[in-house]
């Protein structure tokens, strides 16, 4: 009688880690489906970006404030840098510059680098300085990563990351470039965002 009062506590026990660990995953898958993926046309080609809302809420937030305005409509990839990154999301095809929002909170944090592939703030030299722009990560950009909490160490805010079209993106960076202005690598003929749009 007391054996089989152990094994159904036993049996009681293994339910319940069980039923605890299948809520856990469902949980991930939750939190997984939460960040927010829109898509980018380009007169390029289209990209396909997971916005990491999870590890980036702030960035996220205002990404997601000019794409829903449709301010991002008919900007360009104004700076461009092979072997290095893209960046866009502050000028018109005639370099006039897009009137912003305030700037935003520096989110850069060490376990979210600027690797190949991700999207991060671009900025000033002033730590908290971002608005509209962001450049997208050719290489690992090992160097643009947190490490400290000063000026030069803060790094840039990583926010999301293209999980299709990087062969776009391959053939943006790949473009001529020269100087316009004060502007220095500028794409000889314009790289246009058409749209950026929440997915379906």
């Amino acid at each position: 009688m007391y054996s089989s009062a152990l094994e159904i506590m036993s049996q009681e026990t293994s339910m319940r880690a069980l039923l605890l660990s299948a809520l856990l995953l469902f949980s991930s898958c939750i939190m997984a489906q939460e960040n927010p993926v829109v898509v980018m046309d380009t007169n390029k080609g289209t990209i396909t970006i997971e916005l990491w809302a999870d590890k980036a809420p702030i960035s996220v937030e205002n990404f997601l404030r000019y794409t829903d305005n449709e301010l991002y409509d008919g900007l360009i990839f104004h700076r461009v840098i092979s072997g290095f990154m893209i960046q866009g999301g502050g000028f018109r095809p005639d370099m006039n510059q897009l009137s912003t929002y305030e700037p935003i909170k520096n989110e850069a944090k060490a376990d979210v680098p600027n690797n190949r592939g991700t999207l991060a703030m671009a900025r000033t030299n002033v730590v908290d300085s971002a608005t509209s722009q962001f450049f997208i990560n050719l290489v690992d950009n090992d160097f643009l990563n947190h490490t400290n909490e000063t000026p030069s160490g803060f790094g840039y805010a990583v926010f999301g990351e293209v999980i299709e079209g990087m062969d776009v993106v391959d053939a943006i960076a790949a473009v001529a470039t020269g100087r316009v202005g004060v502007y220095s690598d500028v794409p000889t003929e314009a790289v246009v965002i058409n749209s950026v749009r929440r997915a379906d």
